[in-house]
């Protein structure tokens, strides 16, 4: 297959940084990858691998070749059928159009009767369709000899009520002795990554490549990156063995002479792991530079940790400890906000018979305050306790240093009985991003979603909250930030006990479903309340919503002179706007 990617295949300008003819010595170590999967003794292929290692390439290599010199039925397996279509108006036709081997093989779409469709693609001998892995019917019926599974960490746990998306490709290859899986991915969380366990099946195959200095074969990692204090962009690599200094110049020449050695005995699964160390198209002083930017948090470390060195992210412990946060409260309140304070929100939980309210601060690098917590006593089904509710998001609020801050945004949970009074209640305020908000589970959901939906037959909107992505952010946080600055949470003295049982009443399980391991996070025990949790998600939730992570790091603290400290503070006038819906739809 490298052979024939470096005769006939060709970039295409829209997907490549580097357009015109491919070259496998680019980046030396796609040869094995490839080769592998014309192997006639390799039946699966799995790769655990970093971004930036030419992975998709590979996958289209892989594709052109069948088309060309080996035709077969083919089934491309994106995460979601969205991300089908666009792989194959993005990636696939640009790479059709400037392949000649390939254009006068398969028709153009666009051409009467050429049998092709934006999933589905005809030539003679074989055809390619492609599906997303959250669409059942797209896996199901034809029989396919070659199955592409991309990003597989990214997939459903089921194909709608169907099944493991992995498992209902491969019974389409059941007819098929010449049949062929390939699987790549960035990995996720240690022990419930499906590339990882994809990985481990195989004979697990490193690139080796040697020291320019002392001949020594090694793999690249992590660990022999080196940089001066406080200066990541000067990163350099050492040997492990004669301790040399290798630059960026000594990559190609390590990278050409390097070779692929298994780990494990070979039983018809090839393994592959690559990182971006490898990477020709990324430094080391790059990834030194991301390193140092991602380790402030731990979601963006997790993040770095997958993507950067392609390796799965392991939880250190599964549940947060009560006492040790209790013992973290500080001396302020809700009128005395310590200055680093940029930002307020709001996440409001209903409850039979009343509100519970979390007013939380956020500060530069999502440095965070838990403001004050209320609880509402009332009728949800009556006025009088959302009027309650307005008058208590109108209390004074302000710094330290005399500086007022609003409430600039509140996510309300509808998803309890009283749906139709939080609709009611903030169509009448959306203006002042008072939003209606329903929690879904499942892990690598949006925190906030891209767009809003119907509420109802109201002028309200409802937006679809990722609670379990929202729940290890702040569980994260609260485990492994332990000192004030980025990410860390801060408590006022005004909590008690309770209100930290609540708020960590919740573990991270993992249970098997259809042979994989699934997290989830469960009461810790029977009848646990989760309000002051469920109250801090929808506040950070809206935080996300209000667009805080862009609008912090640009927001500055204008300092209250003198004269503005003493001169009393005006009562705000209601200044009516017209809009539909009322003046109050207006009121800022």
């Amino acid at each position: 297959m490298s052979q024939w990617a470096d005769q006939y295949r060709r970039l295409s300008s829209e997907a490549s940084a580097e357009p015109g003819v491919w070259r496998t010595s680019r980046a030396p170590y796609q040869r094995g990858i490839m080769d592998a999967v014309t192997d006639e003794t390799v039946k699966e292929v799995w790769i655990q691998k970093s971004a930036q290692v030419g992975w998709t390439e590979i996958l289209n290599n892989v594709i052109g070749y069948h088309v060309h010199q080996d035709p077969a039925p083919m089934l491309l397996v994106q995460p979601t059928l969205e991300m089908a279509e666009s792989w194959s108006k993005d990636r696939f036709a640009p790479m059709v159009r400037d392949t000649p081997a390939l254009a006068e093989r398969i028709a153009d779409p666009k051409a009467r009767d050429s049998g092709n469709t934006l999933l589905h693609k005809k030539f003679t001998g074989g055809h390619l369709t492609v599906a997303g892995a959250n669409s059942p019917s797209g896996l199901a019926s034809r029989p396919i000899r070659i199955v592409l599974f991309d990003e597989v960490d990214r997939y459903p746990s089921s194909a709608g009520t169907e099944g493991d998306p992995i498992s209902l490709g491969r019974k389409r290859t059941a007819t098929f002795w010449s049949r062929k899986v390939l699987a790549g991915s960035t990995p996720t969380i240690k022990g419930s990554s499906r590339i990882e366990a994809g990985f481990e099946s195989g004979d697990q195959r490193f690139y080796y490549v040697p020291c320019p200095h002392c001949g020594e074969f090694q793999r690249l990692v992590w660990a022999q990156v080196k940089w001066p204090e406080g200066q990541p962009e000067l990163a350099e690599y050492v040997c492990v063995a004669c301790g040399a200094i290798l630059t960026e110049a000594d990559k190609a020449e390590m990278l050409q002479a390097g070779e692929w050695r298994g780990s494990k005995p070979f039983s018809g699964i090839a393994s592959f792991h690559i990182s971006e160390l490898y990477s020709p198209w990324s430094t080391w002083a790059e990834m030194a530079v991301a390193f140092i930017q991602a380790k402030r948090f731990p979601e963006t470390l997790q993040t770095w940790i997958n993507t950067a060195l392609g390796e799965t992210y392991e939880e250190r412990g599964e549940q947060v400890e009560t006492v040790g946060l209790a013992q973290r409260r500080e001396p302020y309140t809700a009128q005395s906000i310590p200055q680093q304070v940029l930002m307020l929100t709001a996440g409001v939980d209903v409850q039979d018979d009343r509100l519970e309210v979390t007013i939380v601060g956020f500060g530069k690098d999502e440095e965070t305050w838990i403001v004050e917590h209320g609880v509402l006593r009332g009728d949800p089904g009556s006025d009088s306790l959302w009027h309650d509710l307005d008058g208590y998001m109108a209390r004074k609020r302000e710094t330290e240093d005399g500086r007022p801050l609003l409430i600039e945004a509140q996510a309300i949970d509808s998803g309890g009985h009283f749906t139709q009074q939080v609709y009611a209640y903030c169509a009448k305020r959306k203006a002042r991003r008072v939003w209606a908000i329903k929690g879904a589970g499942g892990f690598g959901r949006l925190i906030w979603p891209k767009s809003a939906g119907r509420a109802g037959k109201t002028s309200a909107q409802v937006f679809i909250v990722g609670v379990d992505t929202a729940k290890d952010v702040l569980y994260g946080r609260m485990k492994r930030v332990h000192q004030p600055g980025a990410g860390y949470i801060h408590f006022p003295v005004s909590v008690d006990e309770v209100y930290f049982d609540q708020l960590t009443a919740e573990t991270l399980i993992y249970r098997m479903v259809q042979g994989r391991r699934v997290r989830s996070y469960k009461p810790r025990s029977s009848g646990s309340r989760t309000e002051a949790l469920d109250c801090l998600v929808y506040a950070y939730a809206a935080f996300i919503g209000r667009n805080g992570p862009m609008i912090l790091p640009n927001r500055k603290v204008e300092p209250v002179t003198e004269t503005q400290v003493t001169v009393q503070p005006q009562k705000p006038q209601r200044r009516p706007v017209p809009s539909r819906g009322g003046w109050m739809n207006g009121w800022r």
